[in-house]
């Protein structure tokens, strides 16, 4: 629900765009609770971008885990595109 509340006042904002804000803003989701561990200097550095952007520390490690599992989306189980189904008939 904060995630709402913060894009709501952010969009209201004369500086700022839609397109500043990722797929989490538009909807707000049930989120689901867990503990990571970070180095000292990753939580340093992430409540320094908290400070100047207002953006909170959670959405950016959402947004961290988004970008993970982008980068890794082969290895994931899922259906093929038709662009990959049809790369794989070739082989």
């Amino acid at each position: 629900m904060y995630d709402a509340m913060y894009v709501h006042a952010q969009l209201s904002s004369p500086h700022r765009s839609v397109r500043h804000f990722g797929p989490w803003c538009f909807m707000a989701r049930k989120k689901i609770s867990t503990t990571i561990y970070i180095t000292p200097e990753q939580n340093e550095s992430l409540k320094l971008l908290h400070e100047r952007t207002k953006v909170p520390i959670a959405v950016y490690i959402r947004e961290g885990i988004d970008l993970v599992l982008e980068h890794h989306q082969s290895e994931l189980p899922g259906q093929l595109t038709l662009v990959a189904a049809g790369s794989d008939k070739k082989s």
